[in-house]
């Protein structure tokens, strides 16, 4: 077996890349890597597996990886909380890829059910355990992607832990395993400038990247060796070469190399990626969002952008868009035409809290309403005309139950926080002191007045762990879940997939 590649003999290989394109759960995928290659990227991940259903399901590893010869160089990247799953994970693809990286940053939900990703953070011994595992036994170096602690001394310890554990190259996501979804934030690149100062292997640097000048300015404010794009590659594939190309051209190149691979992408991650390159053009035509969303096949999608392409019309008159003296708005972003690939843009966290506490204020004045209303019917109609509770079985459980409610006042118990949604008994610990129905209820209605309820795992209430929404689960080894898809999406929601957090990890 030739010698393995180590630190820096290994970057050279891959190229010394500073263009990466991230490893995105059903974003990724084949199709996608050869967009972003054509427009820059140096250096592509795969999405992330879960290593259990990739080394023992051939069906979702014919599925879920697919390459070809042009698709070097390539790191593939696993989830996983036991050494030998991984292994024998790992070495399935050990002669397609450059390497093998080992997702320790995804912080959504499924992630802590399944106990992997950033829920391992606090499990050094498994997390060397398989780090040593992987370099050990598998021709090819091992990698790892990680988030950082509060703490900046712990993150450096993490990180020395893994390239004494074998960690060839290490990605530093610079937000903490709290951070996601629609209260995700800034990126630390503080975090990161310390972790490569002491460590003797390359580091990527992951977050706050919306332009190509950004990836310059990382670089030289921290002096990592290379910048990954995740949400910000979604958006724009062509981040990398500093260009905004039209979104219907892109699009339809992006069509185009589907059709020409077959097997490199299928229709839902379509869906998804034309939900967010055409995000900036669904906001002027809200109705084609609908039509999306019901695209089924290949026909669908190709009829979607036609009909774009025929709505989108670049102004004849219309100069040249240059990036650089492009006007900012009051945000400091760049103000790009409703035609061209868009930069991400993550909302401001503290304007997301006060909508969230404003629109929880909203709901308890409203269920404080229904409740008087409900009340002064009771009242006036008397006892003598009992209102029968829905939802009974039968017209004797109807009558038994309309019985009791007429001749028996709520029961209350002294020193209880009644819930103020329904009157029951709710919890002190919650953070409206609510019943874990009514938490729940209130999540989904915020969620939905706010339009995020494409954000998975984002929790609302810590007492009742309640979400805005919940997602199917996979099964790992110890009864727990796989990833369904990080980014934590507009796209996915809005085309009625399964909910997905791409670039989360």
């Amino acid at each position: 077996m030739a010698t393995k590649l180590r630190g820096f003999e290994l970057y050279k290989a891959l190229g010394s890349p500073k263009h990466i394109v991230a490893p995105m759960v059903e974003q990724s995928e084949l199709a996608w890597r050869i967009l972003s290659r054509r427009y820059g990227a140096e250096l592509c991940y795969t999405p992330m597996f879960h290593a259990r259903l990739f080394s023992e399901d051939p069906k979702y590893r014919a599925t879920h990886f697919t390459t070809n010869a042009e698709d070097r160089p390539l790191v593939v990247q696993f989830c996983a909380n036991d050494p030998q799953t991984l292994l024998q994970a790992a070495k399935l693809v050990e002669t397609q890829c450059d390497a093998v990286d080992l997702n320790l940053g995804c912080p959504q939900g499924i992630a802590k059910k399944g106990n992997y990703g950033a829920f391992l953070m606090e499990d050094w011994d498994l997390i060397a355990s398989m780090v040593r595992t992987l370099h050990e036994n598998l021709a090819i170096p091992v990698t790892c992607k990680i988030r950082v602690f509060p703490e900046v001394e712990k993150t450096i310890a993490y990180a020395k832990m893994l390239q004494d554990a074998g960690c060839q190259l290490l990605t530093v996501h610079g937000r903490l395993r709290e951070q996601k979804g629609q209260l995700t934030g800034l990126a630390d690149w503080s975090q990161i400038k310390r972790v490569k100062e002491v460590l003797t292997i390359p580091v990527f640097a992951n977050g706050n990247i919306l332009y190509k000048e950004d990836v310059a300015r990382c670089i030289a404010e921290t002096g990592v060796d290379g910048v990954m794009s995740a949400e910000g590659n979604l958006y724009n594939p062509a981040i990398f070469s500093g260009k905004f190309p039209p979104t219907c051209e892109v699009a339809q190149e992006f069509l185009d190399i589907y059709r020409d691979h077959p097997n490199s992408s299928d229709g839902s991650m379509i869906k998804a990626h034309l939900f967010k390159m055409f995000h900036a053009c669904l906001a002027l035509h809200p109705e084609m969002r609908e039509r999306l969303g019901r695209s089924q096949s290949f026909e669908d999608l190709q009829a979607f952008v036609d009909e774009m392409k025929r709505r989108v019309q670049i102004p004849a008159d219309a100069p040249e868009f240059d990036p650089l003296a492009a006007p900012v708005d009051s945000r400091g972003v760049r103000e790009v035409p409703h035609w061209l690939l868009q930069p991400f843009v993550r909302p401001d966290v503290e304007v997301v809290r006060e909508k969230l506490r404003a629109s929880t204020e909203a709901n308890a004045r409203e269920a404080a309403s229904r409740r008087s209303e409900k009340r002064k019917k009771a009242e006036a109609s008397g006892p003598g005309s009992p209102q029968v509770p829905s939802g009974t079985s039968s017209p004797a459980a109807a009558a038994a139950a309309a019985a009791a409610s007429a001749t028996h006042e709520p029961k209350r118990r002294k020193g209880k926080t009644l819930c103020p949604g329904c009157k029951n008994i709710g919890s002190d610990r919650c953070a409206f002191q609510m019943c874990k129905a009514c938490c729940r209820a209130n999540a989904l209605e915020n969620a939905r007045k706010l339009g995020i309820a494409e954000e998975p795992g984002q929790i609302v209430c810590e007492s009742h762990k309640t979400s805005a929404v919940k997602k199917p689960v996979a099964r790992l080894e110890n009864g727990g879940a796989a990833c369904g898809n990080g980014a934590e999406q507009a796209a996915a929601s809005e085309a009625g997939m399964a909910p997905m957090d791409a670039a989360a990890q």
